[in-house]
């Protein structure tokens, strides 16, 4: 480190004002500030020191990430021999995910930090620390075969349109990641809804096993019952086709022990979010009208991107609910809602991603009602006391 320590300072003054390569002081500052602690101090007022900045926050979400992706890794490789009717070691699966996932992580990455550096050097501020988690989530939610312009295509969207135009991290309304995965949606639903997007190799339609479907669960509850074809605990261990880093409740949950325990995360939000969608699923158990309704309720929290959703999206800080009693609310919003999409709507059983974008939207009034709500009590209660 003391060797990196040096090559940072000997480009140091080259980048600071006045230097010859002053334009892309941004650009040195984030990596500097990537691999050492700033060195920043503010001599106006009285600040609360911490131990921890935003980098590694954002980065301490990474690692929670980890689990889910690393699962991922796997099951892609485990789904294509599989719909090949092969056998394969274990690490053949894994090289085969790692091959197919590592491309899509690399033009999510270099597509939004490019965005990223531009928006801060044209406004010489620092970079923006958000997009090391958004730049992993949207990989994560994204079907395995995506085109890789379209990821591009996404990020960009996601960037630019989701962030920048608000004013940058901490800024925007939604969800930027859920939002690159509304914009393939509509834009190109072919390649986010059909069949053979959600395993490798199913596009070339060569030597796939008979009798072999690359639906994914919730696609196939549609029109029949899952519990033989994707019982709960394939479900839950994620086995089955998916998005990326969706599949695995297991792998996710290591995650949400990880952001839990760090603190980094709201388990308010988290809580709220399963027990609304339980309570939801439980509902129509008791109708049964179609075969999404006859889902087992623990079964609904398993499948698509609902546990993936409550832990790494419904508790974005930004475009989350902030205060401690809306945060219940705006997660059990989200469960309901997202239950109640994937039923009423079999043409998209995935309703996760439409439940949080829309709670994000109404955060802000939740928290306005639950403060004035406050004010209001507080209010009452010193006029008693008077």
């Amino acid at each position: 480190m003391k060797v990196l320590r040096k090559l940072f300072d000997n480009i140091k003054p080259h980048v600071e004002k006045g230097g010859r390569f002053e334009m892309f002081h941004s650009t040195f500052d984030a990596f500097e500030t990537l691999f050492f602690v700033p060195d920043k101090t503010n001599k106006n007022g009285v600040h609360v020191r911490d131990v921890i900045d935003m980098k590694r926050t954002m980065i301490i979400v990474v690692m929670a990430l980890v689990p889910a992706l690393l699962f991922g890794i796997w099951n892609t490789g485990y789904q294509h021999f599989m719909a090949m009717g092969q056998s394969a070691p274990f690490m053949d699966m894994v090289l085969h995910g790692l091959f197919k996932i590592l491309p899509i992580i690399v033009v999510s990455y270099g597509t939004g930090l490019a965005i990223e550096f531009a928006f801060a050097q044209m406004r010489g501020h620092e970079v923006n620390e958000g997009f090391l988690v958004s730049g992993m989530l949207i990989p994560l939610i994204l079907p395995v075969d995506i085109p890789l312009w379209m990821v591009a295509v996404a990020t960009a969207f996601a960037v630019v349109i989701g962030k920048e135009v608000f004013g940058g991290t901490g800024m925007n309304i939604w969800n930027p990641a859920l939002l690159a995965r509304a914009f393939l949606f509509f834009a190109y639903p072919a390649q986010m809804s059909g069949d053979k997007v959600w395993i490798s190799g199913l596009t070339a339609g060569e030597g796939i096993a008979d009798g072999f479907s690359g639906a994914t669960a919730l696609g196939a509850a549609v029109e029949s019952d899952i519990s033989s074809k994707f019982p709960l605990w394939d479900s839950f261990i994620g086995i089955i086709p998916g998005s990326i880093g969706e599949t695995s409740t297991l792998a996710i949950l290591i995650g949400a022990a990880i952001l839990i325990y760090t603190g980094i995360a709201s388990w308010k939000i988290m809580v709220s979010v399963f027990a609304g969608g339980y309570l939801m699923a439980l509902l129509f158990n008791l109708i049964g009208v179609n075969t999404l309704m006859q889902v087992d309720a623990i079964h609904h929290l398993c499948l698509g991107g609902f546990a993936f959703g409550a832990v790494f999206m419904a508790t974005d800080p930004v475009s989350g609910s902030r205060t401690e009693a809306g945060k219940w609310l705006y997660g059990f919003l989200i469960g309901v809602f997202a239950i109640l999409i994937r039923v009423f709507n079999p043409a998209y059983p995935e309703g996760m991603m439409l439940a949080i974008l829309l709670m994000n939207t109404f955060a802000p009034l939740i928290d306005y009602f639950v403060v004035n709500a406050n004010i209001k009590r507080r209010l009452k209660r010193s006029i008693v006391k008077a």
